[in-house]
C-alpha cells in the first residue's frame, strides 16, 4: 500500500482553490490549500509534497517571485510546479518555464487536461527521485559496507549502521536491538541518538512495532502512531500518564544471524521529522541485509580471539590459586628482566613460602591446606599493584615480582605482607589456621644476578637465610 502523492495548491481565488482541491481529491490525490501563497514556504519546509500548483497573479504576492524562489532553494529544486494564470499563455509560459517550472495551465483550464498533465509531471517526478534516490542508495550502500567490513568487532558495525543509516534517511532516531521471537525483553547493542548506550536492557512490551517483527519475520512500517492500530495500548497509556507523543513514525525490521531471528533494526522519527515511507524501508532493508555477513564473520572472529583467550588463560594459570603458574612465571621475568636492562630500571623478585606447611596438613588435612594456599594467593593479589606479577612457584612456594621497585620499597612491601598474614585469618570460619610466612628479596641490578634464573635463586638463597633465622621474616 502506498501513500497518495500529495499536491499543494497556491490561489488567491478561493472559489478555484476549492474546486481544484475537490477535483484532485475526487482522484485521488492528497490536497493542501494555502490561500494567496502568503504561507507557502512554512507548509514545503514542514511537509513534503510531490506537486505544487502556483498561481501567477496574486494580489499579495507575485507568483514568479515564490517560484523563483522555491527553484533557488536545494530542498525544493526537485519539485515539479504547475504555473496556473490568466495571463496570455505565450507571455506566461515563457517566463514560467524559464524560472524552472515545469508545465503551464491557462485558466480556464479543462478539467481532462489538468489531471493529465498533473498525472504526467507526478510520474516523471516520481522517477526522476526514485532515480536518484537509487543512485544515492547504491552510492550510500557502498559506503557504508566499506566501512563495515572494516571492523572487526559486532559492537562497532552496529554503531556503524546505527550511525550511517540516521545520516542517510535524516533520522534522529535509530537503534539495533537483539532479541528473540519468544523474549519479552531486548537489548539496545547500539543506538545513534546515544552513543554511549549499549547493552542496555529494554521492555520490548512498550515497542508494539518491534513484537509484532520479532513475531512475525515481516517488516512492519507505522507511518503514524497517532491513528495506526498497533500503537492503540500504547497511546492509552501515554495518554493515561499525560505523557506526549515522543514518536511519529517507525520503521521494525527483523534480522537474523546463522538463520536465527537475532534482533530487529529500528529506525524512528520524532513530530519535527518527515515520516518514514517504503523507500526508507527498502534502503534500510537493503543495509541489514549486506551489513548480516559482516556480523556473522565479526562474531566467528570474537568467538576465535575468546577462545585464544581462554586457551591462554588456562595454560597460563595455576588451577588452585588462578595465579600464573610456574611456566608463565619464567615467560614473565625474561620480559620483565630484559625491560629492566633497557630502560635501566629496577626489578624486584620475591621468593615467599608458607612457614610449616606440612604441619598444617597433617594436622587440619589437605582440603585445608588448600583452601590457605588459595587464600594466601588471594592475600598476595589484593596487595599488588597493577604491574606487580603474582605466581605460584610450586608447593607452598609463591614468587612475586616488582617491576621499578626500590629496595626500600621491597623492604616496605614484604613488612606490610609478613603484617596481614600474621594477622589474618586461614582455614574454614570458626576453625581459624594461625600462618606465618618467610620471605627472601633479591633486586636487579646487583652483580650476582644476570638473568631470571639467577634472580630466583638469590632470592631463594635469602629465604632460606630467613627460614634459619627464625621464620616469619624476611631477608635480603
Amino acid at each position: 500500500m502506498t501513500l497518495a502523492p500529495k499536491i499543494l495548491v497556491a490561489d488567491d481565488d478561493q472559489a478555484l482553490s476549492r474546486t481544484l482541491s475537490w477535483i484532485l481529491k475526487e482522484n485521488g490525490y492528497e490536497v493542501l490549500t494555502v490561500p494567496g501563497g502568503e504561507h507557502l514556504f512554512e507548509h514545503l519546509t514542514t511537509d513534503q509534497f510531490d506537486l505544487l500548483l502556483l498561481d501567477i497573479m496574486m494580489p499579495k504576492v507575485d507568483g514568479l517571485q515564490l517560484l523563483q524562489r522555491v527553484k533557488s532553494d536545494p530542498r525544493f529544486k526537485d519539485l515539479p510546479v504547475l504555473m496556473i494564470s490568466s495571463m496570455p499563455p505565450e507571455e506566461a509560459t515563457v517566463r514560467s518555464l524559464g524560472l524552472g517550472a515545469a508545465d503551464f495551465i491557462p485558466k480556464p483550464f479543462r478539467v481532462r487536461e489538468l489531471l493529465a498533465r498533473v498525472k504526467a509531471h507526478l510520474r516523471v517526478g516520481r522517477e526522476l527521485n526514485q532515480a536518484r534516490a537509487e543512485a544515492r542508495s547504491r552510492s550510500e550502500m557502498m559506503d557504508i559496507m566499506q566501512e563495515v567490513t572494516a571492523s572487526l568487532k559486532p559492537e562497532e558495525i552496529y554503531q556503524i549502521l546505527v550511525r550511517r543509516v540516521a545520516h542517510g534517511l535524516n533520522l534522529s532516531r535509530c537503534s539495533i536491538i537483539t532479541a528473540g521471537p519468544e523474549q519479552g525483553s531486548g537489548t539496545v547493542m547500539a543506538a545513534f541518538e546515544n552513543p554511549m548506550l549499549h547493552n542496555l536492557s529494554v521492555d520490548l512490551r512498550r515497542y508494539p512495532e518491534i513484537c509484532r517483527a520479532l513475531e512475525s519475520g515481516e517488516v512492519v512500517l507505522v507511518r503514524d502512531v497517532l491513528t495506526d492500530p498497533l500503537y492503540q495500548e500504547v497511546r492509552a497509556e501515554w495518554e493515561a500518564a499525560g505523557r506526549p507523543v515522543p514518536t511519529r513514525s517507525a520503521i521494525a525490521i527483523r534480522f537474523a544471524l546463522r538463520q536465527q531471528p537475532a534482533g530487529v533494526f529500528f529506525l524512528r522519527t520524532t513530530t519535527d521529522d518527515a515520516p518514514l515511507n517504503e523507500q526508507d524501508v527498502r534502503f534500510a532493508e537493503q543495509v541489514i541485509t549486506a551489513a548480516v555477513a559482516a556480523l556473522e564473520k565479526a562474531y566467528d572472529l570474537e568467538n576465535a580471539v575468546i577462545g585464544q583467550e581462554q586457551m591462554r588463560h588456562l595454560a597460563e594459570t595455576d588451577p588452585l590459586t588462578s595465579c600464573f603458574n610456574r611456566r608463565a612465571l619464567m615467560d614473565k621475568l625474561e620480559q620483565e628482566m630484559d625491560r629492566a636492562a633497557r630502560y635501566a630500571t629496577m626489578l624486584t623478585g620475591m621468593m615467599i613460602d608458607i612457614d610449616n606447611f606440612k604441619q598444617i596438613n597433617d594436622t587440619y588435612g589437605h582440603l585445608v591446606g588448600d583452601k590457605v594456599l588459595k587464600q594466601l594467593s588471594s592475600l598476595l593479589k589484593r596487595e599488588q599493584r597493577s604491574v606487580d606479577i603474582v605466581a605460584r612457584y610450586g608447593g607452598e612456594e609463591f614468587v612475586v615480582l616488582l617491576p621499578e621497585t626500590t629496595s626500600a620499597e621491597s623492604r616496605n612491601f614484604a613488612e606490610r605482607i609478613l603484617r596481614r598474614v600474621a594477622t589474618h585469618d586461614f582455614g574454614e570460619a570458626g576453625h581459624p589456621v594461625r600462618v606465618t610466612i618467610s620471605i627472601g628479596i633479591a633486586s636487579y641490578p646487583d652483580e650476582q644476578v644476570t638473568d631470571g634464573e639467577s634472580l630466583l635463586r638469590l632470592a631463594d638463597n635469602h629465604l632460606y637465610r630467613a627460614k634459619t633465622d627464625g621464620r616469619n621474616r624476611f631477608r635480603d
